[in-house]
């Protein structure tokens, strides 16, 4: 069951950085009640992958590294950079969404480029570590982030 959560939430990041080009689009066009919807619904995608996430580390554990010791450092960088940038994408996604909500509509479009440019780094770069980690050097070990908090 917990071998399928990998999977899912990347699936839902993809989908959310495929939502935000659709939204992007829409944008564009001016179908703004359309790319309201879509964004929210690439936001909720967004979350739906942060709460799996979490949810898998916390209980089951983060999976470490299966691949050779002499590549690991090269993965490490490429998994820090994809934080950093899961970490910018999100706040940046939050202030965007709370400027759009606010009627702040000149801030919210100067914004939203540069998020969705980021968010779609964020989420190329997390199918990567998803595909590194599972399909191509699977066999890391996992430990619940409870197990090493409390023993």
């Amino acid at each position: 069951m917990y071998d399928i959560l990998p999977a899912i939430s990347t699936s839902f990041i993809a989908l959310s950085a495929i939502l935000v080009a659709i939204g992007w689009s829409l944008a564009i066009k001016r179908k703004l009640e359309a790319h309201k919807k879509v964004m929210l619904a690439g936001a909720a995608s967004a979350l739906l992958f942060f709460i799996i996430y979490v949810s898998r580390t916390i209980f089951v554990g983060n999976t470490d590294w299966g691949g050779s010791d002499e590549m690991k450092p090269y993965y490490l960088v490429f998994l820090f950079f994809h934080i950093v940038l899961a970490t910018v994408g999100a706040v940046f996604g939050i202030t965007t969404l709370t400027l759009a909500f606010r009627s702040k509509f000149a801030k919210h479009r100067k914004w939203g480029r540069v998020t969705s440019v980021v968010w779609f780094f964020t989420a190329i770069t997390g199918v990567t570590v998803y595909v590194l980690l599972y399909l191509m050097y699977p066999g890391g070990h996992t430990k619940p982030v409870l197990d090493v908090l409390f023993g």
